[in-house]
Parts: structure tokens; C-alpha cells; sequence
């Protein structure tokens, strides 16, 4: 794979942290909005990226760019994945892949026609320790109950509550606490038990963007409850109920870092299992994303995209409940 970047914040920062150590990836540049051409320097100079760009069709017009990382605020993300594809490379975004399920429709008929591998980046979803639950579940009996809580306070709540709104709290970028933090425990249902019957999202708006909500979703014999935030912080806790035992982890999903089983009639807490190898947290969801566009397993990609197309369905009719709207929807 030879992979331009677009964007250069902090999730391409994160990306550096372990990109190197993937087999088969080469970085041939990235590109980031005019003013930037400092910053780019100095990450192409780090990281042996031998070209930076300010023109994004002057990078995807490079033929020797195969893929596209696209690492850009959250309204941005559907433009410049059809650019790419449009121009012929492979795509992959970041989450959430895009700001409504519409656009995420059109998306995949464009990959689709072009022949392209396109993807979302979720780590949770390539987590061995996301998996491993996924095979353990049989282990729980009856599934009853599913509960998850991502709360995290923002340090940029600070200024939304002082009246600046930054891209994290702007409806007209996208963001809000579903979109941001929420976004990883409905991949996570949607990983393990697939589309849902029902779906409500009691949220807690203020100046039209959802800064915390409960998400409710209704499976056929069990309910899941999905709890995100950005205006308070609670410890995080997700757990999987079952009528023979029940999961837990206190990490976030997007680290999963461990997990416990804990079957009726055993006593203790269970066996801390870790399956990630201690690795970045990113670094499995690359490794899978080389390795499929390297086979051209379109196979892979599709069941990938109907896990992110079940997930921006969710995402767009919680927030048709809940009255949060969009610049993209309108």
C-alpha cells in the first residue's frame, strides 16, 4: 500500500505513533489546508514522508498514491472520500464516515463501481479483544442486557459552555457527543449482534448538538443501552448479560484493552484476558486494511461497510429523535 494522508491533526499524530511498523504500508505524502506548510514540513522530515501538499487534487492526482487516509473533521470526511475515489484510490476514513446514512449509501456505490477498497477506520472493529468477545458470547447463554458508557468530559466543553463552539461541538461540522464517543459503542453492538429492531436517543442538547445522550436500541430479545458524553465523565464500563454469565471491560472501546468472563456459579471476578498484544490501539485495524486492499478482498471490505452502514443508519435516525441536525442533512 502507498498512502497519502489528508489531514495532519491528531489522529495522524496518533498514526505515526505506529504506522512504521506495519508491514507492506508506505506514507508518499500528506496534505493539510494552506498554513500549514510548517507543520507539514517538519512531519514529512520526521516521518520520511517524501511530499506534502496544500492542493488536495494535486496530491490525488499522483500516480504513485494508491490509497487515501482520510483524517479531516467529521462534515469533511464524505467530499474528500469521493475525491478520492473519483481520482481511482482506495479509502481509508476515518470515523464517523460520514455525517448521515445518505451519504454513506452514495459512497458505496461509487467504491463498488470503481472497484475500490473502501473502509472506515473504527479500531474497535479489528481489536482482537473485540473479536475474542464476539466468539465468547455463545459462553453467556441468553443475552438479556447490553450496557455501555463512554463518558468523557471535553476540555473543549470549557469554551462551548464560555460560547465558542469548536468542531466538536458544531452542528455544522458534525460533532456532538454520538458522533465522537457514542459512535464507538453502537460499532461495538453492531460488531456482535447487527441491526437492531428499534432505535431512541434521549440526548442532552444545547445549542442544537447533542454534548451527552442515551442511545436505546431494541433486538429482538434484548436491549442495549449505549451512554455517551462530553459534558460530564462517569467510569467507563461496558457489559454483556447473559442469562449463563456476562462480559465486562472498563476501558474504552476504542482501546478495549482487556476484558473479564464471568460465568454463573464461578466465584471472583474472572480472568483478566488480553488479547491485543500491546499493541497501539490503531495498529490491528491497519494491519487489516493493508492486507485487503493487498488481496483486493472485496469480500472482507463488503461485510466491513454493511457494519458502517448499519452504524450511520443508527447514528442519523438517534439523531432525527433526538432533534439534532446537521449542515449535511439539510
Amino acid at each position: 500500500m502507498k498512502m497519502g494522508i489528508i489531514g495532519a491533526g491528531m489522529i495522524v499524530n496518533d498514526l505515526f505513533r505506529f504506522i512504521h511498523q506495519v508491514e507492506g504500508i508506505t506514507l508518499k505524502g500528506i496534505c493539510a489546508r494552506k498554513g500549514s506548510e510548517e507543520k507539514l514540513e517538519k512531519m514529512c522530515k520526521e516521518q520520511g514522508i517524501p511530499a506534502w501538499y496544500t492542493d488536495v487534487d494535486e496530491m490525488l492526482g499522483q500516480g504513485d498514491i494508491d490509497t487515501i487516509y482520510v483524517a479531516v473533521p467529521n462534515h469533511l470526511h464524505y467530499a474528500y472520500t469521493k475525491a478520492a475515489l473519483k481520482a481511482g484510490k482506495h479509502v481509508i476514513c476515518e470515523k464517523p464516515f460520514t455525517s448521515n446514512a445518505k451519504e454513506m449509501e452514495e459512497l458505496i456505490g461509487l467504491a463498488r463501481e470503481a472497484g475500490l477498497i473502501m473502509v472506515e477506520a473504527v479500531s474497535t472493529l479489528y481489536m482482537p479483544n473485540a473479536l475474542k468477545i464476539r466468539e465468547k458470547l455463545t459462553e453467556l447463554g441468553n443475552i438479556r442486557i447490553v450496557s455501555m458508557n463512554y463518558s468523557q468530559y471535553s476540555s473543549r466543553y470549557n469554551a462551548f459552555k464560555e460560547g465558542k463552539v469548536l468542531p466538536a461541538f458544531d452542528p455544522g461540522m458534525s460533532g456532538g457527543a454520538l458522533m465522537d464517543l457514542n459512535i464507538y459503542n453502537i460499532n461495538f453492538a453492531v460488531l456482535l449482534f447487527g441491526k437492531p429492531l428499534k432505535v431512541h436517543y434521549q440526548a442532552n442538547v444545547q445549542k442544537g448538538i447533542d454534548t451527552s445522550g442515551i442511545l436505546t436500541m431494541k433486538y429482538p430479545d434484548f436491549q442495549c443501552v449505549c451512554v455517551g458524553s462530553k459534558d460530564c465523565r462517569a467510569p467507563l464500563m461496558t457489559s454483556i448479560q447473559g442469562d449463563e454469565g456476562c462480559i465486562v471491560t472498563t476501558s474504552s472501546l476504542n482501546v478495549l484493552a482487556d476484558y473479564r468472563v464471568l460465568l454463573n456459579g464461578e466465584k471472583g471476578d474472572g480472568t483478566l484476558c488480553d488479547d491485543n498484544e500491546g499493541r497501539h490501539r490503531m495498529y490491528h485495524e491497519f494491519v487489516a486494511f493493508e492486507k485487503m486492499i493487498r488481496e483486493r478482498d472485496f469480500d472482507t471490505c463488503e461485510k466491513m461497510q454493511e457494519i458502517s452502514r448499519i452504524t450511520m443508519e443508527i447514528q442519523t435516525e438517534a439523531r432525527r429523535d433526538a432533534g439534532v441536525v446537521f449542515a449535511a442533512d439539510l
